[in-house]
């Protein structure tokens, strides 16, 4: 079960002057991806298939990523009286699919599966401190910080269950880097570009390159230093290299070029 619910979250102090346009079109994109859960659980299930303790951690992320969509998808209608975000979703579904029907990972293994899903929850952890540290509309503040709690946790369940797999499957550090990097280049692929799209781009044709250079640059805007410096450590950690050395500090500061970069490109 999740560990807040709506109640927790003090929507009558919503204050429409205090948000910003850009943050709201974030938000829309994001309800759309955290609300699609359960596709990545069936997933996830047939990759684990036969770990029943993992199949039950992985049916309280799902409830807890789901809550996330609606609690999104909720605030975008209330800041948007326009904005329909099941129609959204339904769009957005229908649009985006990823193969379930798998009995392996695409990663080649349980380890690199989960080292992916490190990946991922590094990325919305530090995109949702981002937001609510970038935010001064307080109900919108608040969402993204209990969100932020909630994906560090997911990051620190997934790194757990790598750990326990690593010693039966003896992925290398080669192997390990592969798999790391592949994920990232994967942030550029559909699912964040379409998501925006969906939210934000009504009556349009959808085009990947558009949406995507939209999405990224109204995404890093948010970011300051710190926040790239805490995702490269968390990649670091899941990787198994020092996130407190020299190459963990000298690849922050360049990931914080290239978001740096790309905003500027994007204007």
């Amino acid at each position: 079960m999740p560990r807040w619910t709506q109640d927790d979250i003090p929507w009558d102090d919503f204050d429409p002057a205090r948000l910003q346009p850009d943050h709201l079109k974030l938000v829309k994109a994001a309800s759309l991806t955290e609300y699609n859960a359960a596709r990545y659980t069936q997933y996830l299930k047939n990759v684990f298939a036969g770990d029943d303790d993992f199949a039950a951690i992985i049916a309280g992320w799902q409830a807890e990523e789901e809550q996330h969509g609606a609690i999104l998808g909720r605030y975008a209608e209330l800041a948007d009286p326009a904005y329909d975000f099941s129609a959204t979703f339904e769009r957005f579904r229908d649009g985006y699919v990823i193969p379930v029907d798998v009995s392996q990972s695409i990663r080649g293994s349980r380890v690199g599966e989960l080292l992916a899903r490190c990946i991922v929850e590094t990325g919305t952890s530090s995109f949702y401190m981002a937001l609510s540290e970038a935010s001064d509309e307080p109900v919108l503040k608040a969402i993204a910080k209990h969100i932020a709690a909630d994906e560090l946790r997911h990051y620190r369940m997934f790194l757990d269950g790598m750990r326990k797999h690593q010693p039966i499957e003896r992925v290398s550090l080669p192997g390990r880097l592969r798999v790391v990097l592949g994920r990232i280049r994967e942030s550029d692929d559909d699912e964040l570009a379409f998501a925006y799209h969906c939210g934000n781009e009504p009556g349009e044709d959808y085009d990947r390159l558009r949406s995507n250079t939209a999405y990224g640059a109204l995404a890093y805007r948010i970011y300051r230093f710190p926040h790239a410096q805490r995702a490269v450590g968390m990649v670091f950690k899941a990787t198994g290299l020092n996130p407190q050395g020299w190459l963990a500090r000298q690849t922050a500061r360049w990931a914080w070029r290239k978001m740096q970069a790309r905003v500027l490109r994007a204007a």
